[in-house]
């Protein structure tokens, strides 16, 4: 039997992943809804294939937040908006991979250990997804700061590790 957990973290891809798929696929070239469902399903070789009723709901969900627009030949690019979060979720994207190659090679215990984040990241991701929308100017301003004090302290904490794994070695 397997387990509830494994089947939420088996899945083709983590909860909220479509809207961050979307966000960075905008950022090279304006696509059509079905431009976008035709490169998920290219690029994952037929393993993901997003629904119409999964991508263009969202599309109407990100242009309602502003981070997209649509042309007037009926493609969606990204507004200023939006080309900031893609740009905040990449350097988001490279703090995590960082962090997940160091667990990754611990072995198993790492592995765990990066599951379990990975699980914690994409419930918060898709929290604040949803709220995003309710948030007043000034809530998402102490929002990202608190954000970047965060990844301010990983930062540190990490280079305080690296520090004295050169200093035993």
């Amino acid at each position: 039997m397997i387990s509830e957990w494994f089947q939420r973290v088996g899945s083709s891809v983590p909860r909220g992943f479509s809207r961050y798929f979307i966000l960075e696929l905008l950022k090279k070239k304006p696509h059509t809804g079905k431009e976008i469902i035709d490169y998920a399903v290219e690029q994952s070789n037929g393993i993901w294939k997003p629904s119409p009723g999964l991508i263009y709901p969202l599309l109407g969900r990100l242009l309602d937040e502003g981070l997209i627009e649509e042309t007037k030949d009926g493609k969606y690019q990204l507004t200023k908006k939006g080309a900031d979060t893609a740009a905040d979720v990449d350097k988001v994207n490279d703090i995590v991979k960082k962090q997940l190659d160091v667990l990754f090679r611990l072995g198993n215990i790492g592995r765990f250990v990066a599951m379990d984040l990975l699980e914690k990241i994409a419930t918060m991701g898709s929290i604040l997804s949803s709220n995003m929308t309710n948030m007043t100017d000034e809530e998402n301003a102490k929002y990202r700061k608190f954000l970047e004090n965060e990844l301010k302290k990983i930062d540190e904490k990490n280079a305080k590790k690296k520090g004295k794994e050169i200093k035993i070695e």
